[in-house]
Order: C-alpha cells, then structure tokens, then sequence
C-alpha cells in the first residue's frame, strides 16, 4: 500500500485531466480533419490541410489575442503585485477584508460586470459624459471599441487570479528573513530584491500561467467591450462553430490555440526555469 499510495492520490487529478482535458483534445483533433457539412454529415478524411487554411485566414486575430494576453498579463503583474505586497505585509489584522473585497466582483457573473463597464465607458455613460460636458475632454472621444477596452477588461476580469498567488507567496516570506538581512545592512531595496522577490517568483509564475490562458483565449470582452477591429480567436472560433457550424475549422483553431498556448507555458517555463524558481524560493 506505500507503494500505492502516491499513485493512488494523484488518481482523482490525474482522471480528471485525462477526461476533461486530453480525450477533448484527442476528440478536437479528430474532428479538425473531417470533410463535410452539419446537413450531410461529416467523414474522416485525415485533412491536415484545414490547418494551414484557418492560420492563413485568422492569423490576424490569433496574433491579435496573442498581443492582448501578453499586454493584459504584464499590466496584471504590474498592478497585482503592489496590492499582494501591502495585503501580506501591511494588512495586519483586515487581511481576510480586503482579500475579500479582492474577490467581490467575483459574486456577480462574468459576463454582467463586463457588460457594467460598457455602459460605464459608453460616449454618454457615467464616467465620459461629465468629462465632456465640462471640457475636459473632446466631444469624439471614446473608448468603448478600442484595444485599450478590450486590455483593460481582460485585466479588470482577470486580476484576482494574479493577486491571490502572488500573495499566498509573499505570505510565506518569514519577515525574520527580512529582518536578518536589515541586521545585515541590506537596504529595503536589496531586502526586496534578493529576499522577498525570490521567494515570490512561484506566485508569479502561477499567477502568469492563471491569467495568460485565459485571457488569450477570452472572446467575451471583446465581443462586449470591442469591435470588429478588435475580434479576438476566441470570437472566431464560437462564430465558426455556433454560427458557421463548421466544426473542422473551429477544431482546428481550437486545437491550434490550445497547442500553442502549451508551448509557450513550456518555454515560459524553461526560460524562467521552474527549478530556478524552487531554488530561489528555498534560499
């Protein structure tokens, strides 16, 4: 039974992966090079073709969603990792507070807050329409149907899966840690980057690897938020499978997106170095 043991507590993760994550995208690969229509019917042709088709017709919109998650996450990084900071190391007693004021928005449905910040940045809604009425700002300005809409819903939606790890690794900084390095004469700026930075960086990369996927992926906000400059692959692919009901073309960006998205949490995480990472995290 010892020996059984570490097997057996990775089975319900590992059945769960392999039903809901690796037989879909068995299936979806599958149905990528089939040949037909919703009416006729659809056969296994082994059409590796389509492939080179949907990257040739979306490639556009696949590096546009591409340059709004890496966008997205890095304003995430940028903003989350001050707020984890001060809820760790200065929230005292109220940390439990604003952790949950962190996740409040998460109490109402994701596509309901989206559709809040259209009507707030709509040309007349509340925030613009003061501003031009007194001249703040020129009566053809606007902001909804714009990238800066669409990146800053992504981030909006998106940002507490970047806060909370960041935070649970800086919560298990020892601030003796700290302290000793002070004793020391290390600076607070040399305290944070050679203590608390490293001892971060697994937060941050969980935080990254939360948040990237998902917003690649997202055709919400820009369907909501954006325009037709802004279509994202993710709005390409429910309109091809819900709409264009072509299930080939859907499967194979589908699987296109998910392949690459693989790849680049593999480089991400040999560039970084996920056992640099430990390293740093244990010195």
């Amino acid at each position: 039974m010892k020996r059984l043991t570490p097997y057996l507590l990775i089975l319900p993760g590992g059945m769960w992966l392999l039903i809901f994550l690796v037989v879909p995208m068995v299936f979806m690969a599958s149905v990528s090079t089939q040949e037909g229509d919703i009416v006729n019917g659809f056969v296994q042709t082994f059409n590796v073709s389509v492939y080179g088709e949907a990257l040739a017709q979306y490639r556009t919109q696949f590096l546009r969603s591409v340059g709004y998650g890496l966008v997205a996450t890095v304003v995430s990084v940028a903003m989350a990792y001050p707020m984890a900071y001060w809820i760790a190391f200065r929230g005292g007693a109220r940390k439990s507070t604003y952790l949950l004021l962190v996740l409040l928005p998460f109490f109402v449905s994701f596509v309901l807050r989206t559709i809040s910040w259209k009507f707030l940045l709509a040309d007349d809604g509340l925030l613009l329409s003061p501003l031009k009425s007194t001249g703040l700002l020129p009566d053809d300005f606007h902001i909804l149907q714009t990238t800066t809409a669409v990146i800053g819903g992504l981030v909006y939606n998106y940002l507490p899966f970047m806060i909370l790890p960041i935070y649970v690794a800086l919560e298990r900084v020892d601030p003796r840690v700290i302290e000793a390095a002070q004793d020391l004469y290390a600076s607070k700026r040399e305290a944070f980057a050679k203590i608390v930075l490293p001892l971060s960086l697994p937060g941050v990369f969980a935080g990254v690897l939360m948040t990237f996927v998902p917003m690649t992926a997202d055709y919400v906000n820009a369907g909501i938020l954006g325009g037709p400059a802004n279509t994202m692959i993710g709005n390409i692919i429910q309109i091809e499978y819900l709409t264009n009901q072509d299930y080939p073309v859907a499967s194979a960006l589908s699987f296109t997106l998910m392949a690459a998205m693989l790849i680049g949490i593999f480089a991400y995480a040999r560039a970084l170095g996920t056992e640099n990472v430990l390293e740093a995290a244990a010195r």
